[in-house]
């Protein structure tokens, strides 16, 4: 129980931040927000350095599609199995 408590918190936590992530980039590429924005940018570059350590490994991995970046779904992917269906297996 001492183990799951904190690796379920770090999993919410990624799973959360990839959901902004994920949103905010739809958001950029409809052109509803601006990176000409500091604070949009800021936030934009924040998130990507949080999270290209863990794409990056899964790029290497996936067959190269060029204009869409697969990786992110994958990693989306991984993180709600570990939550939902393998971590709480390892409890009981």
């Amino acid at each position: 129980m001492a183990i799951y408590g904190p690796l379920a918190l770090i999993l919410n936590i990624v799973f959360y931040i990839m959901i902004i992530h994920i949103i905010m980039s739809w958001l950029i590429n409809f052109g509803v927000l601006n990176m000409y924005q500091p604070v949009v940018a800021q936030i934009w570059q924040g998130l990507n350095r949080m999270l290209e350590p863990i794409y990056t490994p899964v790029r290497r991995i996936l067959p190269d599609t060029r204009p869409l970046d697969l990786a992110p779904l994958a990693v989306f992917v991984i993180v709600i199995s570990l939550r939902d269906y393998i971590l709480p297996t390892l409890l009981f």
